[in-house]
């Protein structure tokens, strides 16, 4: 299953050079702690702007109800996923609550950015900090939710995940919150089609 373009062999490997953009290209990166609705805003987001192009990752979870691969996400077992890191086809990818990995394809996003389409990742924040790292022009843009308790709600009343998980995804959350200041901008998520409308003209800015 290819998850991504023929890419451009001259470009760095992950943790090389800093990628160079066109002076047309915009990458955004929109990142925030689990459950502050980051899918809900992409999805908003790929309604009201299609022409925005929105990467699409890949992870080494299975897919929730739903969800589609290649739409969500790019399923992959972890065989797949140690080729896709021992070949460099990853520009960021992180190990999620001890029990996942999910990354970022390399080539369609340069791709995109070389042809001058705005371009947004919606990432976590470790991964985030690998694509400013990679990328240091790129708009880095933190959602947070309206309140802590308003996340914990969120989190909690998901009801498709074990307690324990519940649990670490609110221990790195809280960590996650703490990492806002490191980013341009921090949205706050109280409704979707407003932040969604600021993300848009962010990234046409």
């Amino acid at each position: 299953m290819p998850i991504s373009e023929p890419r451009d062999r001259r470009e760095p490997s992950p943790g090389g050079a800093a990628v160079a953009t066109t002076a047309h290209s915009r990458l955004t990166v929109l990142s925030g702690p689990s459950g502050v609705g980051k899918s809900t805003v992409v999805a908003e987001l790929r309604r009201i702007c299609p022409e925005i192009w929105i990467s699409v990752s890949v992870t080494t979870r299975r897919p929730r109800p739903g969800e589609v691969d290649g739409r969500e996400y790019f399923f992959v077992d972890d065989d797949e996923f140690d080729r896709l890191i021992a070949d460099g086809e990853l520009l960021e990818w992180a190990l999620l609550y001890g029990r996942q990995r999910s990354g970022t394809p390399r080539a369609p996003v340069l791709d995109r950015l070389k042809a001058g389409i705005p371009t947004l990742l919606e990432i976590d924040v470790n991964g985030a900090r690998q694509v400013k790292r990679a990328v240091p022009d790129a708009l880095m843009v933190f959602l947070a939710p309206p309140s802590w308790d308003e996340l914990v709600r969120r989190l909690t009343s998901r009801g498709t995940e074990l307690p324990e998980v519940v649990a670490r995804r609110l221990a790195v959350a809280e960590e996650e919150m703490a990492a806002a200041g490191e980013f341009d901008i921090t949205l706050v998520n109280a409704s979707v089609q407003d932040v969604s409308r600021q993300l848009v003209a962010l990234i046409e800015q």
